[in-house]
């Protein structure tokens, strides 16, 4: 039997992906969709198109006839997104399976890095409440409330960060001066700082560095000590070394050289006891044995009465020596060794004196604006 052959239909094909205009084709019914393909692109991007049929995904395997496609009809080509799904990209399964996975574990909270600096220098490293008197610093730079330090000692609950502290001789009472106007906030309960340098008057909220000398106990910027280069404290006017300063709060490299120095007193202690317990020197606690007569003489120090009673008749107050003997300036002579003669601060040298250096330490209330930016403030 004889098959009628079907007569070539016309088709209209339009692709908004492309810059191809509308047009008419005109088809076998038997040829298939990818033959409709290959007559309008090349074979190496067939894949990357697809048509539709009234919004129908029409298959590249199924013919014209068969995907009802209908003379003078409109086919449109479309340009193939990867990995939308159900075109050989993520399924939807897979989807929500990586949206809960991504929220599964909360991720930690972002600290504002000025914040935390901020609660470094205004809080008590181990109870982190606001810094109030009396306040103490570790061999290590660490600031420290008191009376919180010593609770943690003496009930033994001081975190291993803070092991190296083992009693009163590893705290350093510290004086902070606080800002004017802020004297009657105790409890700390004012944001911003609350303390600065008497000298300078730059504020202790970590921006600067600050050094605490272990002699006094006052806290300087290192601004002041820098511009007023001194060996005693501008403050009290104590004399100090280089080696009792110590930097608050400081960088990694400063905190390994302190704990380095601190092991080295340690191992020094340690010697020096050792020795006295060989000389017999030393009880079974570690006491000296001494007695109390050779306490109250002066010999357990090798000092010769007679001799600073002698000592004592000569020289008043003022240096000068009476009783027919020499006039004494600079060192004092006791039993054959020198004393030196305390460092003196300059003439008319105060507190405010050293602060008159540094602008920063005049505070006012007078706020810079754009029609006195060129006026210095304070004399306008």
């Amino acid at each position: 039997m004889h098959t009628p052959k079907q007569s070539n239909i016309q088709i209209l094909i339009q692709a908004p992906d492309l810059p191809i205009e509308t047009r008419a084709l005109t088809l076998n019914p038997t040829s298939t969709i990818r033959d409709l393909k290959l007559s309008l692109l090349p074979p190496q991007i067939l894949d990357s198109f697809f048509f539709t049929l009234h919004g129908k995904i029409l298959h590249d395997t199924s013919t014209v006839q068969k995907s009802g496609i209908t003379p003078l009809s409109t086919i449109v080509l479309h340009f193939r997104l990867r990995g939308g799904g159900g075109d050989g990209g993520a399924t939807g399964a897979e989807s929500r399976d990586c949206y809960l996975n991504m929220y599964a574990t909360k991720k930690p909270d972002k600290v504002d890095p000025n914040e935390q600096r901020l609660s470094k220098w205004t809080t008590c490293a181990l109870s982190f409440e606001p810094l109030r008197h009396p306040c103490v610093v570790d061999r290590l730079g660490n600031v420290f409330n008191k009376e919180a330090l010593v609770e943690a000692l003496l009930g033994k609950k001081l975190p291993k960060a803070f092991g190296h502290i083992r009693g009163l001789k590893d705290m350093v009472p510290i004086q902070l001066s606080v800002i004017p106007g802020l004297e009657s906030d105790i409890s700390g309960s004012s944001a911003g700082a609350r303390y600065q340098c008497p000298i300078s008057g730059l504020e202790f909220n970590g921006k600067y560095r600050f050094f605490a000398i272990k002699t006094c106990g006052h806290v300087l910027s290192a601004k002041a000590l820098k511009e007023v280069m001194s060996s005693v404290c501008l403050v009290c006017y104590e004399g100090f070394r280089e080696e009792d300063k110590i930097p608050i709060n400081g960088s990694e490299e400063e905190v390994a050289a302190l704990r380095e120095r601190m092991d080295e007193e340690r191992e020094k202690v340690r010697e020096k006891k050792a020795k006295k317990v060989k000389k017999g020197e030393l009880g079974v606690n570690g006491d000296e044995d001494v007695s109390l007569d050779s306490r109250l003489s002066g010999k357990k120090h090798g000092i010769d009465a007679k001799a600073v009673e002698r000592v004592d008749g000569k020289i008043e107050k003022n240096g000068k020596a009476v009783n027919g003997g020499d006039m004494v300036k600079g060192d004092i002579e006791i039993n054959g060794l020198k004393r030196p003669k305390p460092a003196q601060p300059p003439p008319n040298a105060t507190k405010e004196v050293y602060a008159s250096i540094f602008t920063s330490s005049r505070k006012t209330e007078l706020k810079e604006t754009y029609m006195c930016r060129s006026l210095p403030l304070g004399r306008n």
